[in-house]
Protein backbone atom coordinates (compact mmCIF):
# COMPACT_ATOMS: atom_id res chain seq x y z
CA UNK A 1 0.00 0.00 0.00
CA UNK A 2 1.43 3.57 -0.88
CA UNK A 3 0.90 5.29 2.41
CA UNK A 4 1.33 8.52 0.89
CA UNK A 5 -1.35 7.85 -1.67
CA UNK A 6 -3.66 7.03 1.58
CA UNK A 7 -3.00 9.90 3.34
CA UNK A 8 -3.93 12.42 0.37
CA UNK A 9 -6.94 9.91 -0.75
CA UNK A 10 -7.83 10.57 2.98
CA UNK A 11 -7.28 14.20 3.66
CA UNK A 12 -9.07 15.03 0.43
CA UNK A 13 -12.14 13.15 1.26
CA UNK A 14 -12.10 14.65 4.68
CA UNK A 15 -11.61 18.24 4.02
CA UNK A 16 -14.14 17.87 0.64
CA UNK A 17 -16.67 16.53 2.81
CA UNK A 18 -16.34 19.16 6.00
CA UNK A 19 -15.79 22.07 3.38
CA UNK A 20 -19.09 21.08 1.48
CA UNK A 21 -21.41 19.31 3.91
CA UNK A 22 -21.54 21.22 7.18
CA UNK A 23 -20.84 25.38 6.29
CA UNK A 24 -24.41 26.51 5.42
CA UNK A 25 -26.62 23.78 7.30
CA UNK A 26 -29.01 26.55 8.81
CA UNK A 27 -28.92 28.74 5.65
CA UNK A 28 -32.96 27.53 5.14
CA UNK A 29 -35.26 26.10 7.92
CA UNK A 30 -36.01 22.80 8.23
CA UNK A 31 -38.12 21.53 6.03
CA UNK A 32 -42.07 20.22 6.43
CA UNK A 33 -42.73 17.39 7.14
CA UNK A 34 -39.57 15.10 7.79
CA UNK A 35 -36.95 17.32 8.66
CA UNK A 36 -39.40 19.07 11.12
CA UNK A 37 -40.96 15.99 12.83
CA UNK A 38 -38.05 14.52 13.21
CA UNK A 39 -36.33 17.40 14.90
CA UNK A 40 -39.31 18.59 16.91
CA UNK A 41 -39.04 14.83 18.22
CA UNK A 42 -35.19 15.56 19.58
CA UNK A 43 -36.81 18.85 20.75
CA UNK A 44 -39.13 16.95 22.91
CA UNK A 45 -36.78 15.15 24.52
CA UNK A 46 -34.26 17.89 25.41
CA UNK A 47 -37.39 19.49 26.89
CA UNK A 48 -38.99 16.63 28.82
CA UNK A 49 -35.72 14.71 29.52
CA UNK A 50 -37.34 11.34 28.40
CA UNK A 51 -35.16 10.04 26.03
CA UNK A 52 -36.75 6.12 25.46
CA UNK A 53 -40.00 7.63 24.56
CA UNK A 54 -40.22 9.03 21.03
CA UNK A 55 -43.16 11.95 20.94
CA UNK A 56 -44.38 14.58 18.63
CA UNK A 57 -46.87 17.38 20.50
CA UNK A 58 -45.85 15.18 23.59
CA UNK A 59 -47.46 12.64 22.17
CA UNK A 60 -46.36 9.02 21.67
CA UNK A 61 -44.85 8.55 18.08
CA UNK A 62 -44.96 5.44 16.67
CA UNK A 63 -43.62 5.36 13.80
CA UNK A 64 -39.82 5.92 13.93
CA UNK A 65 -37.40 4.02 16.77
CA UNK A 66 -35.22 6.34 19.00
CA UNK A 67 -31.46 6.31 17.71
CA UNK A 68 -31.08 8.84 14.80
CA UNK A 69 -33.42 11.27 17.49
CA UNK A 70 -31.03 10.48 19.78
CA UNK A 71 -27.73 11.69 17.56
CA UNK A 72 -30.12 14.85 16.61
CA UNK A 73 -30.29 15.56 20.63
CA UNK A 74 -27.13 15.20 21.36
CA UNK A 75 -26.49 17.84 18.37
CA UNK A 76 -28.76 20.06 19.95
CA UNK A 77 -27.19 19.87 23.67
CA UNK A 78 -24.51 21.27 22.13
CA UNK A 79 -25.08 23.48 19.30
CA UNK A 80 -29.05 24.53 20.59
CA UNK A 81 -31.92 24.04 19.34
CA UNK A 82 -31.49 24.83 15.37
CA UNK A 83 -31.40 23.87 11.47
CA UNK A 84 -27.69 23.57 12.17
CA UNK A 85 -27.75 21.15 15.24
CA UNK A 86 -30.55 19.11 13.65
CA UNK A 87 -28.66 18.46 10.30
CA UNK A 88 -25.04 18.02 11.65
CA UNK A 89 -25.87 14.19 12.17
CA UNK A 90 -26.28 13.87 8.29
CA UNK A 91 -23.73 15.91 7.37
CA UNK A 92 -21.00 13.57 9.62
CA UNK A 93 -23.09 10.46 8.65
CA UNK A 94 -21.60 11.53 5.09
CA UNK A 95 -17.76 12.24 6.29
CA UNK A 96 -18.08 8.60 7.80
CA UNK A 97 -19.71 7.31 4.56
CA UNK A 98 -17.23 8.89 2.35
CA UNK A 99 -14.75 7.47 4.15
CA UNK A 100 -16.33 3.94 4.78
CA UNK A 101 -16.67 3.69 0.90
CA UNK A 102 -12.25 4.87 0.36
CA UNK A 103 -11.76 2.08 2.68
CA UNK A 104 -14.18 -0.66 1.77
CA UNK A 105 -12.99 0.10 -1.88
CA UNK A 106 -9.46 -0.29 -1.01
CA UNK A 107 -9.87 -3.44 0.64
CA UNK A 108 -11.92 -4.67 -2.12
CA UNK A 109 -9.83 -3.68 -4.84
CA UNK A 110 -6.90 -0.64 -4.14
CA UNK A 111 -6.62 3.12 -3.17
CA UNK A 112 -7.61 4.22 -6.17
CA UNK A 113 -10.90 2.59 -6.86
CA UNK A 114 -12.19 3.79 -3.18
CA UNK A 115 -11.52 7.15 -3.90
CA UNK A 116 -13.67 7.25 -7.49
CA UNK A 117 -16.23 5.80 -5.38
CA UNK A 118 -16.20 8.25 -2.83
CA UNK A 119 -15.84 10.89 -5.27
CA UNK A 120 -19.26 9.10 -7.08
CA UNK A 121 -21.54 9.45 -4.16
CA UNK A 122 -19.84 13.49 -3.34
CA UNK A 123 -20.66 14.25 -6.52
CA UNK A 124 -23.85 12.95 -7.82
CA UNK A 125 -27.09 15.11 -6.97
CA UNK A 126 -29.21 13.29 -4.39
CA UNK A 127 -26.61 11.31 -3.13
CA UNK A 128 -24.94 14.69 -2.16
CA UNK A 129 -28.14 16.41 -0.99
CA UNK A 130 -29.56 14.45 1.46
CA UNK A 131 -25.76 14.54 3.77
CA UNK A 132 -27.44 18.34 3.82
CA UNK A 133 -31.01 17.02 5.28
CA UNK A 134 -32.23 16.40 8.80
CA UNK A 135 -33.92 13.28 7.79
CA UNK A 136 -33.16 9.18 8.89
CA UNK A 137 -32.28 7.73 5.78
CA UNK A 138 -28.72 8.44 5.49
CA UNK A 139 -27.74 7.02 8.61
CA UNK A 140 -30.11 3.55 8.18
CA UNK A 141 -28.84 3.32 5.04
CA UNK A 142 -25.27 3.49 6.07
CA UNK A 143 -26.02 0.48 8.59
CA UNK A 144 -28.02 -1.68 5.99
CA UNK A 145 -24.85 -1.15 3.92
CA UNK A 146 -22.01 -1.99 6.35
CA UNK A 147 -24.57 -5.04 7.82
CA UNK A 148 -24.12 -6.42 4.03
CA UNK A 149 -20.71 -5.50 3.74
CA UNK A 150 -19.74 -7.34 7.08
CA UNK A 151 -22.15 -11.09 5.63
CA UNK A 152 -19.97 -10.65 2.71
CA UNK A 153 -17.14 -10.91 4.27
CA UNK A 154 -18.33 -13.32 6.45
CA UNK A 155 -19.41 -15.79 3.66
CA UNK A 156 -15.56 -14.85 1.73
CA UNK A 157 -13.83 -15.51 4.92
CA UNK A 158 -11.93 -19.47 5.41
CA UNK A 159 -10.39 -18.38 8.73
CA UNK A 160 -13.81 -19.50 11.09
CA UNK A 161 -13.04 -16.92 13.73
CA UNK A 162 -12.83 -14.12 11.88
CA UNK A 163 -15.58 -15.41 9.84
CA UNK A 164 -17.80 -15.75 12.87
CA UNK A 165 -16.69 -11.84 13.53
CA UNK A 166 -17.88 -10.45 10.48
CA UNK A 167 -20.73 -12.03 11.28
CA UNK A 168 -21.51 -10.33 14.45
CA UNK A 169 -20.52 -6.91 12.73
CA UNK A 170 -23.18 -7.88 10.32
CA UNK A 171 -25.88 -8.54 13.08
CA UNK A 172 -24.58 -5.31 15.10
CA UNK A 173 -25.41 -2.78 11.92
CA UNK A 174 -28.91 -4.35 11.26
CA UNK A 175 -29.65 -4.03 14.73
CA UNK A 176 -28.64 -0.66 15.13
CA UNK A 177 -30.45 -0.06 11.50
CA UNK A 178 -33.67 -1.53 13.32
CA UNK A 179 -33.09 1.43 15.76
CA UNK A 180 -33.20 3.69 13.63
CA UNK A 181 -35.84 2.92 11.36
CA UNK A 182 -37.48 0.08 12.19
CA UNK A 183 -37.61 -4.04 10.93
CA UNK A 184 -37.47 -2.92 7.30
CA UNK A 185 -34.01 -2.65 7.64
CA UNK A 186 -33.75 -6.54 8.24
CA UNK A 187 -36.38 -7.28 5.82
CA UNK A 188 -34.15 -5.81 3.17
CA UNK A 189 -31.21 -7.03 4.09
CA UNK A 190 -33.17 -11.28 4.05
CA UNK A 191 -34.63 -10.10 0.51
CA UNK A 192 -30.98 -9.69 -0.32
CA UNK A 193 -29.17 -11.94 1.28
CA UNK A 194 -31.72 -15.13 -0.10
CA UNK A 195 -31.83 -13.77 -3.23
CA UNK A 196 -27.94 -13.81 -3.25
CA UNK A 197 -28.29 -17.35 -2.45
CA UNK A 198 -30.51 -18.42 -4.45
CA UNK A 199 -28.14 -17.52 -7.63
CA UNK A 200 -25.47 -19.94 -5.94
CA UNK A 201 -28.76 -22.35 -5.68
CA UNK A 202 -28.93 -22.82 -2.18
CA UNK A 203 -25.93 -24.33 -1.37
CA UNK A 204 -23.97 -23.84 2.06
CA UNK A 205 -22.65 -20.30 2.25
CA UNK A 206 -22.36 -19.59 5.72
CA UNK A 207 -22.22 -21.78 9.29
CA UNK A 208 -25.29 -22.24 11.44
CA UNK A 209 -23.09 -20.70 14.36
CA UNK A 210 -22.51 -17.65 12.22
CA UNK A 211 -26.53 -17.30 11.48
CA UNK A 212 -26.97 -17.70 15.10
CA UNK A 213 -24.33 -14.92 15.56
CA UNK A 214 -26.05 -12.73 13.73
CA UNK A 215 -29.03 -13.52 14.83
CA UNK A 216 -28.46 -12.85 18.56
CA UNK A 217 -26.50 -9.78 17.58
CA UNK A 218 -29.00 -8.23 15.70
CA UNK A 219 -31.76 -9.27 18.50
CA UNK A 220 -29.86 -7.86 21.67
CA UNK A 221 -29.00 -4.47 19.79
CA UNK A 222 -32.83 -3.69 18.47
CA UNK A 223 -34.14 -5.62 21.74
CA UNK A 224 -32.16 -2.81 23.95
CA UNK A 225 -35.20 -0.67 23.18
CA UNK A 226 -37.75 -2.84 21.13
CA UNK A 227 -37.89 -4.98 23.91
CA UNK A 228 -37.45 -3.12 27.18
CA UNK A 229 -40.24 -0.47 25.53
CA UNK A 230 -42.13 -3.65 25.82
CA UNK A 231 -41.54 -5.11 29.17
CA UNK A 232 -42.31 -1.80 30.41
CA UNK A 233 -45.32 -0.16 28.68
CA UNK A 234 -46.56 -3.50 26.90
CA UNK A 235 -47.48 -4.33 23.55
CA UNK A 236 -49.53 -1.85 22.46
CA UNK A 237 -46.85 1.08 21.11
CA UNK A 238 -44.97 -2.45 19.53
CA UNK A 239 -48.55 -2.98 17.46
CA UNK A 240 -49.39 0.75 16.49
CA UNK A 241 -45.62 0.73 15.16
CA UNK A 242 -46.70 -2.82 13.12
CA UNK A 243 -49.95 -1.48 11.89
CA UNK A 244 -48.31 2.42 10.83
CA UNK A 245 -45.67 0.06 8.55
CA UNK A 246 -48.46 -2.03 6.95
CA UNK A 247 -50.92 0.99 6.06
CA UNK A 248 -47.35 2.50 4.18
CA UNK A 249 -47.12 -0.65 1.97
CA UNK A 250 -50.93 -0.97 1.74
CA UNK A 251 -52.42 2.79 1.26
CA UNK A 252 -50.68 6.13 0.09
CA UNK A 253 -49.99 8.24 3.11
CA UNK A 254 -50.10 11.91 3.48
CA UNK A 255 -50.82 12.27 -0.31
CA UNK A 256 -47.92 9.97 -1.57
CA UNK A 257 -49.01 7.86 -4.02
CA UNK A 258 -47.22 7.49 -6.77
CA UNK A 259 -46.94 5.48 -10.06
CA UNK A 260 -44.85 2.15 -10.02
CA UNK A 261 -42.56 3.57 -12.01
CA UNK A 262 -41.58 6.60 -9.86
CA UNK A 263 -38.46 5.43 -8.09
CA UNK A 264 -36.81 4.24 -11.10
CA UNK A 265 -37.57 7.73 -12.59
CA UNK A 266 -36.11 9.73 -9.62
CA UNK A 267 -32.67 7.64 -9.46
CA UNK A 268 -32.09 7.57 -13.09
CA UNK A 269 -32.71 11.29 -12.81
CA UNK A 270 -31.71 12.62 -9.75
CA UNK A 271 -28.72 10.57 -9.12
CA UNK A 272 -26.82 11.86 -12.16
CA UNK A 273 -23.81 11.14 -12.96
CA UNK A 274 -23.61 7.94 -11.40
CA UNK A 275 -27.02 6.96 -12.77
CA UNK A 276 -25.29 7.26 -16.33
CA UNK A 277 -22.04 5.52 -15.32
CA UNK A 278 -23.56 2.63 -13.17
CA UNK A 279 -25.51 1.16 -16.09
CA UNK A 280 -22.10 0.00 -17.77
CA UNK A 281 -21.25 -1.61 -14.11
CA UNK A 282 -24.76 -3.45 -14.30
CA UNK A 283 -24.00 -4.90 -17.33
CA UNK A 284 -20.13 -5.94 -16.83
CA UNK A 285 -19.69 -9.44 -16.21
CA UNK A 286 -17.76 -9.84 -12.63
CA UNK A 287 -15.11 -12.35 -12.55
CA UNK A 288 -15.06 -14.99 -9.58
CA UNK A 289 -13.16 -12.79 -7.17
CA UNK A 290 -15.76 -9.95 -7.70
CA UNK A 291 -18.67 -11.87 -7.72
CA UNK A 292 -19.43 -12.43 -4.04
CA UNK A 293 -19.44 -8.80 -3.36
CA UNK A 294 -20.36 -7.20 -6.47
CA UNK A 295 -23.52 -9.44 -7.28
CA UNK A 296 -25.25 -8.32 -3.81
CA UNK A 297 -24.42 -5.03 -5.05
CA UNK A 298 -26.85 -5.54 -8.17
CA UNK A 299 -29.19 -7.83 -5.82
CA UNK A 300 -29.24 -5.06 -3.55
CA UNK A 301 -30.12 -2.44 -6.33
CA UNK A 302 -32.88 -3.96 -7.66
CA UNK A 303 -33.96 -5.21 -3.87
CA UNK A 304 -34.94 -1.51 -3.13
CA UNK A 305 -35.83 -0.47 -6.10
CA UNK A 306 -38.97 -2.84 -6.63
CA UNK A 307 -39.73 -3.15 -3.23
CA UNK A 308 -40.58 0.50 -2.58
CA UNK A 309 -42.13 0.63 -6.06
CA UNK A 310 -44.48 -2.19 -4.75
CA UNK A 311 -45.00 0.05 -1.44
CA UNK A 312 -48.33 2.21 -2.24
CA UNK A 313 -46.92 5.37 -0.10
CA UNK A 314 -43.84 6.52 -2.49
CA UNK A 315 -41.65 9.38 -0.85
CA UNK A 316 -38.15 10.37 -2.88
CA UNK A 317 -35.56 9.24 -0.21
CA UNK A 318 -37.34 5.80 0.12
CA UNK A 319 -35.36 4.58 -2.41
CA UNK A 320 -32.28 6.23 -1.31
CA UNK A 321 -30.36 3.01 -0.10
CA UNK A 322 -30.19 2.37 -3.74
CA UNK A 323 -27.54 5.12 -4.25
CA UNK A 324 -25.22 3.04 -2.28
CA UNK A 325 -24.74 -0.09 -4.74
CA UNK A 326 -25.15 2.94 -7.85
CA UNK A 327 -22.39 4.35 -6.75
CA UNK A 328 -20.17 1.33 -6.19
CA UNK A 329 -21.22 0.20 -10.01
CA UNK A 330 -20.63 3.40 -11.41
CA UNK A 331 -17.16 3.36 -9.72
CA UNK A 332 -16.57 -0.60 -11.42
CA UNK A 333 -17.00 1.14 -14.54
CA UNK A 334 -14.85 3.83 -13.93
CA UNK A 335 -12.39 1.45 -12.35
CA UNK A 336 -12.57 -0.44 -15.29
CA UNK A 337 -11.83 2.07 -18.00
CA UNK A 338 -9.21 4.03 -16.34
CA UNK A 339 -6.72 1.46 -15.51
CA UNK A 340 -7.08 -0.07 -19.45
CA UNK A 341 -7.02 3.24 -20.90
CA UNK A 342 -10.16 2.84 -22.63
CA UNK A 343 -13.34 4.84 -24.35
CA UNK A 344 -16.59 5.75 -22.15
CA UNK A 345 -18.98 4.20 -24.27
CA UNK A 346 -20.24 6.20 -26.59
CA UNK A 347 -23.96 5.62 -24.78
CA UNK A 348 -22.77 6.76 -21.71
CA UNK A 349 -21.22 10.02 -23.22
CA UNK A 350 -24.06 10.87 -25.00
CA UNK A 351 -26.61 10.31 -21.84
CA UNK A 352 -24.16 12.57 -19.61
CA UNK A 353 -23.84 15.01 -22.10
CA UNK A 354 -27.43 14.77 -22.35
CA UNK A 355 -28.76 14.93 -18.54
CA UNK A 356 -25.84 16.86 -17.75
CA UNK A 357 -27.27 19.78 -20.02
CA UNK A 358 -30.64 19.17 -19.02
CA UNK A 359 -29.79 19.91 -14.88
CA UNK A 360 -27.64 22.57 -15.89
CA UNK A 361 -30.57 24.19 -18.08
CA UNK A 362 -33.32 23.36 -14.50
CA UNK A 363 -30.38 25.26 -12.52
CA UNK A 364 -30.00 28.65 -14.49
CA UNK A 365 -33.76 28.56 -15.62
CA UNK A 366 -34.91 28.40 -11.65
CA UNK A 367 -33.75 31.56 -10.33
CA UNK A 368 -34.65 33.82 -13.51
CA UNK A 369 -38.19 31.79 -13.05
CA UNK A 370 -38.94 33.73 -9.84
CA UNK A 371 -37.18 37.01 -10.91
CA UNK A 372 -39.99 37.21 -13.35
CA UNK A 373 -42.53 35.66 -11.80
CA UNK A 374 -45.35 38.13 -12.82
CA UNK A 375 -44.79 36.41 -16.10
CA UNK A 376 -46.35 32.95 -15.19
CA UNK A 377 -49.49 34.25 -12.44
CA UNK A 378 -51.90 33.70 -15.77
CA UNK A 379 -50.99 30.29 -15.76
CA UNK A 380 -51.31 29.41 -12.08
CA UNK A 381 -55.17 28.70 -10.92
CA UNK A 382 -54.08 28.14 -7.45
CA UNK A 383 -54.36 31.22 -5.44
CA UNK A 384 -52.34 30.07 -2.65
CA UNK A 385 -49.75 29.80 -5.23
CA UNK A 386 -49.92 33.24 -6.52
CA UNK A 387 -50.10 34.99 -3.16
CA UNK A 388 -46.76 32.79 -2.56
CA UNK A 389 -45.03 34.29 -5.74
CA UNK A 390 -46.35 37.63 -4.59
CA UNK A 391 -44.00 38.12 -1.50
CA UNK A 392 -41.12 40.19 -1.98
CA UNK A 393 -37.79 38.74 -2.40
CA UNK A 394 -34.19 40.72 -3.05
CA UNK A 395 -32.95 38.85 -5.80
CA UNK A 396 -28.91 39.73 -6.81
CA UNK A 397 -29.90 39.02 -10.15
CA UNK A 398 -26.68 36.72 -10.60
CA UNK A 399 -27.63 33.64 -9.45
CA UNK A 400 -28.48 31.90 -12.88
CA UNK A 401 -25.09 31.38 -13.24
CA UNK A 402 -24.69 28.62 -11.12
CA UNK A 403 -26.00 26.43 -13.74
CA UNK A 404 -23.91 28.38 -16.56
CA UNK A 405 -20.72 27.61 -14.64
CA UNK A 406 -22.11 24.07 -13.90
CA UNK A 407 -22.81 23.60 -17.87
CA UNK A 408 -19.68 25.09 -18.65
CA UNK A 409 -17.61 22.34 -15.93
CA UNK A 410 -19.46 19.55 -17.48
CA UNK A 411 -18.85 20.23 -21.10
CA UNK A 412 -14.98 20.35 -20.06
CA UNK A 413 -15.29 17.32 -18.35
CA UNK A 414 -16.97 15.59 -20.68
CA UNK A 415 -14.01 16.96 -23.23
CA UNK A 416 -11.56 15.72 -20.75
CA UNK A 417 -12.97 12.20 -21.01
CA UNK A 418 -13.63 12.13 -24.42
CA UNK A 419 -9.95 13.30 -24.79
CA UNK A 420 -8.71 9.91 -22.34
CA UNK A 421 -8.09 12.75 -19.83
CA UNK A 422 -10.39 10.14 -17.91
CA UNK A 423 -9.10 11.35 -14.16
CA UNK A 424 -8.95 14.97 -14.89
CA UNK A 425 -12.25 14.71 -16.50
CA UNK A 426 -13.93 12.32 -13.72
CA UNK A 427 -12.29 14.59 -10.60
CA UNK A 428 -13.97 17.69 -12.66
CA UNK A 429 -17.28 16.12 -13.02
CA UNK A 430 -17.62 15.13 -9.81
CA UNK A 431 -16.45 17.97 -7.87
CA UNK A 432 -18.37 20.50 -10.17
CA UNK A 433 -21.63 18.73 -9.38
CA UNK A 434 -20.82 18.76 -5.59
CA UNK A 435 -19.64 22.36 -5.73
CA UNK A 436 -22.69 23.34 -7.86
CA UNK A 437 -25.18 21.73 -4.94
CA UNK A 438 -23.66 23.04 -2.45
CA UNK A 439 -23.93 27.02 -3.58
CA UNK A 440 -27.37 26.51 -5.18
CA UNK A 441 -28.41 25.54 -1.33
CA UNK A 442 -26.58 28.38 0.23
CA UNK A 443 -27.78 31.00 -2.48
CA UNK A 444 -30.99 29.85 -4.22
CA UNK A 445 -32.97 27.42 -1.73
CA UNK A 446 -32.83 30.50 0.80
CA UNK A 447 -34.90 32.89 -1.76
CA UNK A 448 -36.76 30.14 -2.75
CA UNK A 449 -38.26 29.32 1.03
CA UNK A 450 -38.98 32.73 0.92
CA UNK A 451 -42.07 31.95 -1.40
CA UNK A 452 -42.91 28.76 0.26
CA UNK A 453 -43.26 28.32 4.17
CA UNK A 454 -40.34 30.98 5.55
CA UNK A 455 -43.54 33.64 6.43
CA UNK A 456 -45.18 31.21 8.32
CA UNK A 457 -42.31 30.03 9.92
CA UNK A 458 -41.53 33.45 11.35
CA UNK A 459 -44.65 33.86 12.31
CA UNK A 460 -44.31 30.72 14.75
CA UNK A 461 -40.89 32.18 15.61
CA UNK A 462 -42.04 35.77 16.15
CA UNK A 463 -44.05 34.49 18.79
CA UNK A 464 -42.20 31.72 20.37
CA UNK A 465 -42.45 31.40 24.42
CA UNK A 466 -45.69 33.52 24.64
CA UNK A 467 -48.15 31.53 26.44
CA UNK A 468 -50.51 31.27 23.10
CA UNK A 469 -52.03 28.47 21.27
CA UNK A 470 -50.54 28.48 17.98
CA UNK A 471 -52.59 26.71 14.99
CA UNK A 472 -51.93 26.08 11.63
CA UNK A 473 -55.32 26.20 9.72
CA UNK A 474 -56.18 24.21 7.30
CA UNK A 475 -53.11 22.28 6.49
CA UNK A 476 -51.14 20.00 8.19
CA UNK A 477 -47.53 21.19 9.58
CA UNK A 478 -44.95 20.49 12.41
CA UNK A 479 -43.64 23.60 12.12
CA UNK A 480 -45.39 25.23 14.50
CA UNK A 481 -44.45 22.48 17.47
CA UNK A 482 -41.01 23.34 16.70
CA UNK A 483 -40.56 27.20 16.05
CA UNK A 484 -43.17 28.23 18.45
CA UNK A 485 -40.69 25.61 20.59
CA UNK A 486 -44.79 24.59 22.02
CA UNK A 487 -44.24 24.00 25.68
CA UNK A 488 -45.47 20.39 27.54
CA UNK A 489 -48.76 20.34 29.69
CA UNK A 490 -50.91 21.82 27.53
CA UNK A 491 -54.97 21.82 27.99
CA UNK A 492 -55.99 18.52 26.11
CA UNK A 493 -58.70 20.33 24.35
CA UNK A 494 -56.32 21.89 22.91
CA UNK A 495 -55.82 19.29 20.23
CA UNK A 496 -59.33 20.29 19.07
CA UNK A 497 -60.04 22.23 16.33
CA UNK A 498 -63.31 23.14 17.47
CA UNK A 499 -62.85 24.36 21.06
CA UNK A 500 -60.19 26.49 19.57
CA UNK A 501 -62.44 28.34 17.28
CA UNK A 502 -65.08 29.08 19.84
CA UNK A 503 -65.02 27.36 22.95
CA UNK A 504 -63.78 28.53 26.12
CA UNK A 505 -60.47 28.96 25.66
CA UNK A 506 -57.71 29.33 28.87
CA UNK A 507 -55.45 31.69 26.56
CA UNK A 508 -55.31 33.89 23.06
CA UNK A 509 -55.19 31.44 19.78
CA UNK A 510 -53.02 32.77 16.48
CA UNK A 511 -54.24 31.11 13.79
CA UNK A 512 -52.23 31.00 10.37
CA UNK A 513 -54.17 29.83 7.72
CA UNK A 514 -53.25 29.79 3.63
CA UNK A 515 -54.87 32.52 1.96
CA UNK A 516 -57.12 30.03 0.64
CA UNK A 517 -58.28 28.73 3.74
CA UNK A 518 -58.81 32.56 5.30
CA UNK A 519 -62.94 33.06 4.37
CA UNK A 520 -63.50 30.39 6.85
CA UNK A 521 -62.58 31.83 9.70
CA UNK A 522 -64.00 35.15 8.77
CA UNK A 523 -67.13 33.66 9.82
CA UNK A 524 -66.19 33.71 13.56
CA UNK A 525 -67.11 37.32 14.94
CA UNK A 526 -64.13 37.12 17.87
CA UNK A 527 -61.15 35.90 15.46
CA UNK A 528 -59.59 39.25 14.11
CA UNK A 529 -57.38 39.19 10.99
CA UNK A 530 -53.97 40.47 11.99
CA UNK A 531 -52.04 40.64 8.86
CA UNK A 532 -51.26 38.40 5.78
CA UNK A 533 -47.19 37.60 4.54
CA UNK A 534 -47.07 35.76 1.79
CA UNK A 535 -49.34 33.05 1.13
CA UNK A 536 -50.16 32.95 4.63
CA UNK A 537 -53.25 34.91 6.68
CA UNK A 538 -52.38 35.42 10.36
CA UNK A 539 -55.41 35.75 12.71
CA UNK A 540 -56.15 36.08 16.55
CA UNK A 541 -58.57 35.01 19.23
CA UNK A 542 -58.62 36.52 22.58
CA UNK A 543 -58.57 34.47 25.64
CA UNK A 544 -61.89 33.63 26.42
Amino acid sequence: MNIDKNRKYILIITLSALFLFIPFLGSVHLFDWDEINFAESAREMLVTGNYTHVQINYEPFWEKPPLFFWFQAASMKIFGVNEFAARLPNALTGLITLLTFYFIGRRLYNERFGFLWALCYLGSFLPHLYFHSAIIDPLFNYFIFLSIFWFASSVKEPEKIRSARFAFYSGLFIGLAILTKGPVGLLIFCLTVLIYWSFLKFRRITTVRNILIFGFTAFAVSFLWFGIETLRNGTWFLKEFIIYQIRLFTTPDAGHGQPFYYHFLVVAIGCFPISVLAIMGFVKKETETEYNFTRLMKILFWVVMILFSIVTTKIVHYSSLAYFPLSFLAAVYLKQITENNLRVNKFILIALIFVGTIFSLLITALPLLFMYKEHIYVYLKDPFAVACLQTPVTWGGYEFLIGIIYLVSVIFALLQIYSRNLLKGLYVLFFSTAICISVFLAVVAPKIEEYSQKPAIEYFQKHAGEDVYMVPFGYKSYAHYFYFQTPPNQNPLSAEIQWLLNGKTDKPVYFVAKVTKAEELKKYTDIKFIGQKGGYALYFRPRQ
